[in-house]
């Protein structure tokens, strides 16, 4: 293996070992849909169809991950979602 080839599977090794958190986004029986998508847009910076999307898993699985990324990014956006009254966890 040459050394260029050593210098990528490094940054590739490396890349792959940056702990990845999501935000998980359960079910409620007081939010509306409406409510719902306008938070993720808002929040998450979904796509219309991506917050509505969301919003069914949600709505038909009891929960969906709704954002993906490192804790420290995605720990002010579980705030907001959770001030905006969801119930969401960083897992």
């Amino acid at each position: 293996m040459g050394t260029r080839e050593k210098e990528l599977e490094d940054v590739l090794l490396e890349e792959e070992t940056v702990n990845q958190n999501e935000i998980v986004l359960f079910n409620d029986n007081v939010n509306t849909f409406d409510h719902v998508i306008e938070t993720l847009i808002s929040v998450c910076e979904h796509t219309p169809e991506q917050a509505e999307q969301c919003s069914l898993i949600v709505h038909y699985n009891g929960k969906c991950t709704v954002k993906t990324g490192e804790y420290t990014y995605l720990k002010p956006k579980c705030t907001k979602l959770l001030e905006a009254g969801l119930n969401a966890e960083i897992v």
